[in-house]
């Protein structure tokens, strides 16, 4: 399968930083920067199925695609002190249906607001894999506390 997402859902390659969640319907990750630094705190929730678009979605796979928009970004919120949450979902490049999550962190200058803005600005959090890998664990740790209460 030429699939990027497929490929890395069958472990066929390795992607920046760690699962921060997978289950049946969905797996949540750090934005993949090929090796490189990269901005901290851009997410990627999955669908697993191989579906292009939001409207190719079973009412199932929406239901814990939406709560965990929400759930990531809270943890986010917590984790990171974000001040906003953007998402976005194109398929452009990828046509298998996956959502970026990405924070706004305070002191962010308005011109540098927006999903893909925010990685321009020259104070922006930049880190290798080794802080991906914290900021993965620290948003997993998150996830599992509240998913115990």
């Amino acid at each position: 399968m030429e699939c990027f997402i497929c490929k890395k859902h069958l472990g066929e390659l390795k992607t920046d930083g760690i699962t921060i969640y997978e289950d049946d319907f969905v797996f949540v990750g750090h934005i993949d920067n090929n090796g490189e630094p990269g901005y901290l705190g851009q997410l990627i929730i999955d669908l697993k199925r191989h579906v292009p678009t939001l409207g190719d979605m079973t009412e199932e796979e929406a239901v814990v695609f939406g709560r965990m928009m929400a759930r990531v970004s809270k943890a986010l919120m917590v984790t990171e002190g974000a001040e906003h949450i953007y998402s976005l979902v194109s398929g452009n490049s990828v046509p298998h249906l996956h959502m970026h999550i990405v924070l706004r962190y305070p002191g962010t200058p308005k011109q540098y607001w927006g999903p893909m803005s925010v990685r321009a600005w020259s104070d922006a959090p930049i880190g290798g894999n080794h802080e991906i890998i914290a900021l993965c664990e620290r948003v997993r740790s998150c996830l599992e506390k509240t998913n115990a209460q």
